[in-house]
């Protein structure tokens, strides 16, 4: 595995450009990107200010905006919340391992940035099993030269595979920050979202961290923040986007994404209360977990 400043050709790293640009999947043949169909990463790039989106991800998001004007503070309250957490672990706990799963589209703060910034060291594999965000993967492997940054081509149903992959660069004998952000929503109740991260989690040497966030449901919704009725149609326009994909899961059960983990102060909370205290409004809960020895 080359460092930081890229990666060397194997099935775990990247997969091919095809020739006059297009990207070539994991199985050798060229992916049509249909940037005529929305798609939820690019829906959420356009929220974050990006610009990897197209019209039809911008009719989708602002349809979203319009019914739940708040989106936009709820997709930065996660992103500000990734930051903490992450300068948290690298800075104050000396994590120096991070895999971070359900990557999605570059953003300003990736999680290498922010924990190369607090310990140049850092090593952060990256996996995700969208060959949109394939096709911009290169722009998350810049990183320190200090430390390794890489990409894994793997989905999070089949953990076992992200696994032995992201082997080739961290050490399953040391701590490492296991991250899930705005991921297992995307996971239905009928693929096991509990037990792929139990498999995970087992998976965690001692004295490793846990970072989690997921949106609640409408009933859940902040009081006087965002209206449940205007999160309902939120999430069914978000559910359309995305073929189905999108379960927002109630309180208990994103604590329950915890099993066997100590939950740090303040516990599972909305992710602006996370050892913060923000203005935005925000449907997201997070979390952060820690294995003991």
């Amino acid at each position: 595995m080359a460092d930081s400043g890229g990666a060397e050709s194997g099935a775990w790293a990247f997969d091919s450009v095809a020739a006059g640009g297009g990207i070539l999947g994991a199985d050798g043949h060229p992916v049509d990107l249909r940037t005529d169909v929305p798609h939820i990463a690019r829906v959420y790039d356009y929220w974050l200010g990006g610009k990897t989106n197209y019209a039809a991800d911008r009719k989708v998001a602002k349809a979203v905006m319009a019914a739940m004007p708040a989106v936009t503070e709820s997709v930065r309250a996660n992103r500000s919340f990734l930051r903490r957490a992450v300068r948290l672990l690298a800075a104050d706990l000396g994590i120096r391992q991070f895999l971070d799963i359900g990557t999605g589209l570059p953003a300003a703060d990736n999680t290498h940035e922010v924990a190369q910034r607090a310990a140049p060291d850092a090593r952060v594999v990256y996996a995700d099993n969208d060959p949109i965000v394939l096709a911009h993967a290169q722009a998350l492997l810049t990183g320190t030269p200090e430390g390794r940054t890489a990409y894994v081509h793997g989905d999070v149903r089949r953990p076992g595979e992200i696994l032995a992959k992201a082997a080739d660069v961290l050490d399953f004998t040391q701590p490492i920050a296991l991250m899930l952000i705005a991921m297992m929503h995307c996971v239905p109740d009928e693929d096991d979202p509990f037990g792929i991260v139990r498999t995970l989690s087992d998976a965690m040497p001692p004295g490793s961290y846990f970072v989690l966030t997921h949106p609640v449901p409408a009933a859940e919704a902040p009081a006087g923040d965002v209206p449940a009725e205007d999160l309902a149609a939120a999430y069914a326009l978000m559910r359309e986007a995305s073929t189905g994909s999108f379960h927002a899961r109630p309180h208990d059960q994103v604590v329950r994404f915890f099993d066997g983990w100590e939950l740090l102060e303040p516990g599972v909370v909305l992710a602006t209360k996370w050892r913060a205290d923000e203005p935005e409004s925000t449907v997201i809960s997070v979390g952060v977990g820690h294995k003991p020895a």
